[in-house]
């Protein structure tokens, strides 16, 4: 099954009728009720799930505040497999303007008293971060944009930060040194948890704005991000999202007949060989 994690504007897509769909409603986990996740008809012949990360009537959660384990927990309770998450960073990378696509294949982490694990209190969850997203995934997003004609990007470093504030200029410049391309604030922990729970997870990026001192902005307390976020930049934004519905109808039939060709669904194997966990994955999650 086949699930997408909605970023900034989600709610607007939703509002606006995505597509034909059904409430399913938050799902109560170890960790907390989860967004809610609505059932999509018309991408493919099987289930589409949908989640909008910040809630489904506005930005009604910055992204420190999400509930990050219960919307994963979630998904993978409804069935999910394979994991597309939207994510709308700023630009470190003066080639990426307002409104680009790009598939993130790296990441820094720079969050702070999140909860990045579902293993707390146990001896699970040292596993690798390579890759850090399915490669197998990103080759089936690349396949679909490019299926669209839609120009794209693969390949960045995304620097993920806690939030809600913005970064400084010194921090972006910290970052454009460490050949950081985005800065954002959703993926980590996200990714993460999709790796602990065996899930295939690829990133769709769409630039919201230029990053703290990439380009001049006079500042503007009455606009978005403070006046980062203008006239200019929201228009390519909208033209953007207006091409969620037909790239997501694409993938979602590309990934009915494609076979993985990853490991992620043995990213715990180690300690299923050691006994020290069983199939059901309900069951390796720590106290919370």
């Amino acid at each position: 099954m086949f699930a997408v994690i909605g970023g900034s504007g989600a709610y607007d897509l939703l509002a606006a009728g995505l597509a034909p769909a059904e409430r399913l409603g938050p799902v109560q986990t170890p960790f907390g009720p989860s967004q809610a996740i609505y059932r999509l008809f018309a991408f493919s012949a099987h289930e589409t799930l949908f989640l909008s990360r910040h809630g489904e009537r506005g930005y009604e959660l910055n992204a420190a505040s999400v509930n990050y384990r219960a919307n994963l927990y979630a998904l993978k309770e409804r069935g999910a497999t394979k994991v597309l998450a939207w994510s709308g960073p700023g630009a470190i990378d003066p080639s990426l303007p307002p409104g680009s696509l790009v598939i993130p294949d790296d990441l820094l982490d720079l969050t702070h008293g999140r909860e990045c694990t579902f293993y707390r209190g146990t001896g699970l969850g040292v596993i690798r971060q390579w890759p850090v997203f399915c490669r197998w995934l990103c080759r089936e997003l690349e396949g679909a944009l490019t299926e669209l004609g839609l120009d794209f990007r693969s390949g960045a470093t995304y620097v993920c930060t806690e939030g809600p504030r913005l970064e400084t200029p010194a921090e972006i410049r910290a970052f454009a040194a460490l050949r950081a391309h985005l800065v954002g604030m959703t993926l980590v922990p996200e990714v993460f948890l999709a790796r602990e729970l065996e899930l295939c997870y690829a990133a769709l990026c769409y630039v919201v704005n230029w990053a703290e001192g990439v380009r001049p902005a006079e500042v503007d307390p009455t606009g978005l991000f403070g006046g980062l976020f203008g006239e200019e930049e929201k228009r390519a934004v909208e033209a953007v999202l207006a091409q969620f519905p037909a790239l997501l109808t694409v993938l979602a039939r590309r990934l009915e007949s494609a076979q993985p060709s990853c490991r992620c669904a043995e990213a715990m194997a180690r300690y299923r060989r050691e006994g020290r966990i069983g199939e059901d994955w309900r069951e390796w999650v720590g106290d919370d």
